[in-house]
């Protein structure tokens, strides 16, 4: 676990300290497209933040090859080679689109080119465990085929899910937490080493997003751009992959005592198409539902629009940070629950603590409007948006006494982009007008 810590500590310092260089580097390289209809943020921002987080992922990579557990990693299999490659393919591809802007039929090709990339090196589906059934082996071409899509799902879910700041990076960093956890079960608790990989790389991914997130919340001063969504995106599906179609199951069944068991603790990855559904499932749901919209709407499906669900979360009311830490509740849930049920999964209490934190995240759905306030002894330690506002009163004003009455501002509706304004609508009636067309 300490070599883990290391590489995870590493490769979030490396990735922070080269966010500030690389946020000059790309506002001198022009990396900062105009305003659009569709965006949250009202001032421009620089992108290119995926060249800082592939740097954390060399650093870690580079520290976790010269330890002498995790070396080990390096030397009995090709999976840190074949996830390097493919980053680098696809942080390539991500580093044009932010600056040149790229088609969306050249950067699929660009994922799949970079998936196939993994599968030539030996990062592929070799078998899936099916229930009922056992394992069932697959064919050349059906692991490669299947190994494709599932990089190129994940790596489209996460990249749509990059609507807000802090969003998408924080969302990976839970679900690699929770995959990490799986993982090292896996590997220590079952002395299955096929599993050592996935391990590595959900930590090398937990520092990427943390290293990054100082940086990219609101107000966030540069963007991770399609260069660090899809990065990020591929590093998570390369542990997917590694630790579902490398691990053999009957190491498992041996392991746990039974295909029952194995069974039981093979669930978060149960099936590799149906892995972004657990680990990732709120980017995915936000993936499906944007095709389907946008089909329905007669409109590509790679058509951008402000029909995500963090765009309805501001609309609804809520303001940028608390539809983000919406976002987060609900990714952990999805993310931890799975990976507690696959641990004790006849254990009532732990599908009771899910029902109930379920209906706790309904209730914060449902209170866009809701904002605690601090005691007065205690607003001097609170930011100023949990603080009681003390404005004239109108029968106040009309007596000409200047005597402050205690009167609490309502928030303002989410405007076009999204920030939920607390106060008056005069601060922006000299605000430019903002077209509604991207």
């Amino acid at each position: 676990m300490r070599e883990y810590l290391l590489t995870l500590c590493v490769t979030a310092a490396v990735t922070y300290l080269l966010t500030g260089p690389v946020r000059k580097f790309a506002i001198v390289a022009g990396a900062m497209p105009e305003i659009r209809a569709r965006d949250v943020h009202r001032e421009p921002t620089p992108r290119l933040g995926g060249i800082a987080m592939f740097g954390g992922l060399c650093a870690g990579l580079l520290v976790a090859a010269h330890l002498s557990n995790l070396g080990k990693v390096f030397d009995l299999g090709s999976e840190p080679r074949a996830l390097l490659s493919g980053a680098g393919l696809i942080w390539l591809l991500g580093v044009l689109d932010d600056k040149w802007g790229v088609d969306a039929l050249v950067k699929l090709g660009g994922q799949m080119i970079a998936a196939g990339v993994m599968v030539l090196q030996g990062l592929t589906i070799l078998w899936i465990p099916v229930p009922g059934v056992g394992t069932v082996a697959l064919t050349s071409m059906q692991g490669t085929l299947l190994t494709v899509a599932l990089v190129v799902i994940t790596i489209n879910a996460v990249n749509f899910v990059d609507g807000l700041d802090g969003l998408a990076s924080g969302m990976v960093c839970i679900a690699a937490a929770a995959f990490f956890l799986y993982a090292y079960r896996l590997w220590f608790g079952h002395n299955i080493e096929a599993a050592a990989p996935a391990t590595l790389f959900a930590a090398v991914l937990m520092g990427m997003c943390l290293g990054f997130l100082p940086h990219n919340m609101h107000p966030a001063r540069i963007f991770m751009g399609d260069s660090g969504s899809m990065l990020i995106g591929l590093v998570l599906a390369a542990g997917a992959i590694s630790i579902t179609g490398q691990v053999d199951p009957d190491l498992l069944y041996q392991q746990v005592g039974g295909e029952r068991q194995a069974v039981q603790a093979m669930v978060p990855v149960y099936i590799p198409l149906l892995l972004p559904l657990t680990v990732i499932a709120v980017p995915v749901a936000d993936l499906l539902l944007a095709i389907v919209r946008r089909t329905w709407n007669g409109q590509s499906p790679f058509a951008a629009d402000r029909g995500h669900l963090h765009h309805r979360l501001l609309e609804l009311g809520h303001s940028h940070s608390r539809a983000v830490l919406i976002m987060y509740f609900w990714s952990a849930l999805i993310g931890f629950g799975t990976v507690a049920y696959s641990v004790h999964s006849a254990s009532m209490w732990i599908v009771l603590l899910i029902v109930l934190l379920s209906a706790v995240g309904l209730v914060l759905l449902l209170l866009p409007r809701f904002r605690p306030r601090a005691p007065r002894w205690a607003e001097a330690f609170v930011p100023p948006r949990y603080r009681r506002k003390v404005l004239p009163g109108p029968a106040a004003l009309q007596a000409g006494s200047q005597a402050p009455v205690e009167r609490e501002r309502e928030p303002v509706p989410a405007g076009l982009h999204g920030a939920t304004a607390i106060g008056d609508r005069s601060r922006f009636h000299h605000a430019r007008r903002i077209s509604g067309r991207g």
